[in-house]
């Protein structure tokens, strides 16, 4: 999947259409999937989306990693799956952002998508302010580095 990066400033519609930016249209539709998978961020008021192959990563996770009828599976569950929405994409690359989405990420006439390599956050573009100042913060109070992974292109082209 092309990696979903920046961010994109879009209007929302009096009956919760939304643009999906043209870039992370493309992504999605490039793999043939007509829409996107969006839920409620529970860490912060704004709302993930990504394809359906994150999702089923996801699924996996909470189902292989996690003892069946644990608090711990159920809560994750609860909390990512039973609130995903398949949202599909309209003629014009639209999505129908539901109320509860809505209500939970505090949007009202703007969305602001914000790419995260795989998936992408909505955020209303006062409240990812405030946050972005204290992500930029807490980083720079802790001194956060990143290892980056090894480089696998290197290692498919000698064919390993």
């Amino acid at each position: 999947m092309a990696l979903l990066v920046g961010r994109h400033l879009n209007k929302i519609d009096k009956k919760g259409r939304v643009s999906i930016p043209k870039p992370f249209r493309e992504a999605f539709l490039s793999k043939g999937f007509m829409g996107v998978f969006v839920y409620p961020y529970f860490k912060y008021p704004a709302l993930e989306g990504t394809d359906e192959a994150f999702m089923q990563r996801v699924t996996d996770s909470i189902e292989g990693n996690l003892d069946l009828f644990s608090e711990d599976q159920d809560d994750l569950a609860s909390i990512t799956l039973e609130y995903t929405f398949q949202l599909a994409f309209d003629p014009e690359g639209r999505v129908n952002l539901p109320r509860e989405l809505c209500e939970h990420a505090g949007l009202d006439d703007e969305a602001l998508f914000i790419g995260r390599g795989s998936r992408f956050q909505i955020w209303s573009p006062e409240l990812y302010k405030e946050h972005r100042g204290g992500a930029f913060e807490r980083a720079k109070a802790k001194g956060a580095t990143l290892t980056l992974t090894a480089d696998r292109s290197v290692d498919r082209l000698r064919g390993e």
